[in-house]
């Protein structure tokens, strides 16, 4: 982790070199930004062209059914488009882990940054720790989704989707509140009024998948289920907004022991 992290960091870096990102806001005002703000929204976009990708090559191989319609398949069984089942049979369910396990790796570094930058100015770090640590399960829960299929390993896939969904969840709630209290640049109100409003949307969209599911309304489940998830990559991708404050750095020093080092000091008059 981290080798990928400092990889990342030259790369940031080497964008930073070559031009600064201007970000206007309330008519002509315009600053330098960080280059670390794309990275939350590039995640995003790829994350979701990548579940995108998954799900219509499943339709074209007819394994579900497309997205509001009622067609069953030809030998009679009816898949209704998760994206769990999606990503169930090959080739779909290649792109399927790769895109999770790329999500849950990129998404856990977004998550420490989020913390980082939070860490000198949040009273109550106990937020900050639990917003981390409930993230970082719903990471873990993501590769769980990823590399075990729902018809093979049922009981692993769907303790997965409880940690990313669930946990997930309270992280977005978390951070609403966080940025709120927070409000960093004197920006935080009008960030957490959107992300409030995203928690929200996640929230209605997880409860109506879950009693719809229980109904047996599949294809109405699995709608809210696309919908839980794209505003969730949504809500991943405001924090760009913040991170064109900040410059992350890794530095390594080396670790001198006080009577070698005091050896090759000059004498002091």
């Amino acid at each position: 982790m981290y080798l990928c992290f400092k990889i990342l960091n030259k790369f940031i870096l080497q964008i930073n070199k070559r031009g600064f990102f201007l970000c206007g806001v309330r008519g002509l005002n315009m600053w330098s930004c960080s280059p670390w703000a794309l990275l939350p929204p590039i995640y995003s976009a790829f994350t979701a062209v990548g579940l995108w990708v998954v799900y219509f090559v499943a339709v074209s191989d007819e394994k579900i059914a497309p997205l509001g319609s009622k067609h069953k398949r030809r030998n009679g069984s009816f898949y209704p488009p998760y994206i769990s089942i999606a990503g169930n049979s090959p080739p779909a369910s290649c792109i399927f882990s790769e895109v999770l396990n790329f999500a849950a790796f990129v998404g856990f570094i977004i998550g420490v940054l989020r913390y980082l930058q939070l860490k000198h100015r949040l009273d109550k770090q106990w937020l900050n720790v639990c917003s981390l640590v409930a993230f970082s399960l719903g990471c873990f829960g993501m590769t769980l989704v990823g590399n075990f299929q729902l018809f093979t390993e049922e009981m692993v896939h769907n303790f997965g989707t409880s940690l990313t969904f669930g946990l997930g969840t309270l992280f977005c709630w978390l951070q609403s509140y966080i940025t709120l209290r927070v409000n960093l640049k004197n920006e935080g109100r009008n960030a957490a009024i959107i992300r409030f409003l995203l928690s929200a949307s996640i929230t209605i969209c997880m409860i109506l998948y879950s009693s719809l599911m229980a109904q047996g309304l599949h294809m109405q489940a699995a709608q809210g289920q696309w919908a839980l998830v794209m505003f969730f990559l949504a809500f991943i991708g405001t924090f760009g907004f913040e991170f064109r404050h900040n410059r992350f750095e890794i530095m390594c020093t080396d670790h001198t022991p006080l009577s070698e080092a005091s050896r090759y000091e000059p004498d002091q008059l």
